[in-house]
């Protein structure tokens, strides 16, 4: 399990810290079980698109003899709505969705450069020459 941990402090306004926790591997391991989800949901979704319009033509119509195209009936028409505004949903579901999952992988990528970027600036600090100043140096 992932652990991202925003902690505050008194409540007050103005009064906020944010404190991490995140452990890459677990947000990685997350990542990958929720876009193996996300393909689930995705195919299922392109089955009931291809589907939806087939069932609603043989739904057919409660008129009887006709020539040439059947006329739509009203359960084809509630399929041929239903499919349209639901189409719509899906396709918002499935961008938010990857929308969401490659923004906490950026964010997790973020950290980790930053925490490398962090050991380094302070490894670098550590390598410099000293600089001594002994008392009285420079007086004239």
């Amino acid at each position: 399990m992932a652990r991202v941990h925003i902690g505050a402090g008194t409540g007050d306004l103005g009064d906020f810290m944010t404190a991490w926790d995140i452990v890459p591997s677990e947000v990685g391991a997350v990542l990958t079980r929720s876009g193996k989800a996300a393909e689930g949901l995705s195919k299922a979704g392109k089955g009931v698109q291809k589907s939806l319009p087939a069932a609603a033509t043989d739904a057919g119509t409660i008129s009887g003899m006709y020539c040439g195209n059947a006329p739509k009936g009203p359960v084809a028409a509630a399929l041929a709505e239903f499919g349209s505004k639901w189409g719509k949903d899906l396709a918002y579901i499935a961008q938010r969705t990857a929308d969401s999952l490659n923004g906490a992988q950026k964010a997790t990528q973020a950290y980790m450069e930053g925490d490398l970027k962090m050991a380094a600036d302070t490894q670098n600090a550590a390598l410099k020459e000293p600089v001594i100043k002994m008392p009285g140096q420079g007086k004239k």
